[in-house]
């Protein structure tokens, strides 16, 4: 097979953690083709298909100069038998274009991973309005003074920007309400912008759990992302410890019944994240943890996937 990759710029990659090089890795190991470019290189003009420049590469083994690089031709998107949309967010309107032009080659035939549709009406935060029996208290407004209201009503908060990632932009109010004027101001700009708000939930301390969802099946494990020091956010990029458990029967029921929904929508990779029993967040841009989670048990995460892309590639 070959197959296209639609993500960050390779120089970014940090290939030691990185799970679209696990992805890669595995299908070069299985022997198919690959191919990356950024989704700034996606382009359509009247009468021709969704085109790209590609970087078509070889992945050598090797922690620095970790791949090849053959050649840059300009190839339409449905002579690739998969492609597979990577690019981390932000989710601003860059992304979203960037799913139509998507969209549009899968009229012309190309077989696109997560579907672009699917990828625009499930935004990781508020996807979980969904499922509110999974869910903690959660507010998604553009309104200081629901903001406050619910404050008043929870006493413990947690607010955050509806298009970050990596725990940017994350505060957390307590009781006293102290900041709580100004982390308004910051997030919400006067009412320009849609804030989420949570009630804080004290099992973060036991860590926030990256639940994986494979072809609408949950991963045996999942990687417990724990806060370090003071900090409350239960994300690797913001320091915290990962460390990969066996799911709960709870987790497993959570994520059984939410990828049984999601799947057939064109989500063949979701990443839960559960603090305690609650889903705070569904993640379907670019869901990670496949190489922490393979080196501390064994289970090869990114073979569970290839094997799942290649069986809906099979499908008709």
């Amino acid at each position: 097979m070959h197959l296209l990759f639609v993500a960050d710029p390779l120089e970014h990659f940090k290939i030691y953690k990185d799970t679209t090089f696990a992805m890669m890795r595995e299908a070069q190991r299985r022997g198919h083709r690959i191919a990356a470019c950024e989704p700034r290189d996606l382009h359509w003009r009247t009468g021709g298909r969704v085109e790209t420049r590609v970087r078509e590469i070889h992945l050598t083994g090797q922690p620095e100069a970790w791949f090849s690089e053959t050649a840059t031709p300009v190839v339409a998107l449905t002579d690739f038998d998969a492609v597979l949309m990577r690019k981390d967010p932000p989710f601003d309107a860059e992304y979203i274009y960037a799913t139509h032009l998507l969209e549009q080659a899968e009229r012309e035939g190309a077989r696109v991973f997560n579907r672009p549709a699917a990828l625009r009406n499930h935004p990781e935060k508020l996807a979980i309005m969904e499922w509110p029996e999974f869910t903690g208290p959660t507010l998604v407004t553009r309104s200081a003074e629901e903001i406050r209201r619910f404050h008043e009503e929870q006493r413990d908060i947690i607010l955050k920007p509806l298009d970050g990632m990596g725990g940017m932009g994350i505060f957390r109010v307590g009781p006293d309400g102290l900041n709580l004027g100004s982390i308004i101001e910051t997030l919400n700009k006067d009412g320009a912008q849609t804030v989420m708000v949570q009630r804080y939930l004290p099992e973060i301390v036991e860590g926030d759990k990256r639940v994986l969802i494979i072809g609408g099946q949950p991963v045996p494990y999942c990687l417990a992302r724990v806060p370090q020091g003071d900090d409350i956010r239960g994300n690797l990029a913001a320091g915290a410890r990962g460390e990969a458990r066996p799911l709960t029967d709870t987790d497993r029921h959570t994520a059984t019944t939410i990828g049984r929904v999601l799947a057939p929508r064109g989500l063949l990779l979701i990443g839960l994240d559960i603090i305690g029993t609650h889903v705070t967040e569904i993640n379907v841009t670019s869901p990670t943890c496949f190489q922490e989670i393979t080196e501390q048990t064994g289970c090869d995460v990114a073979a569970l996937f290839q094997d799942a892309l290649e069986a809906a590639l099979a499908a008709p």
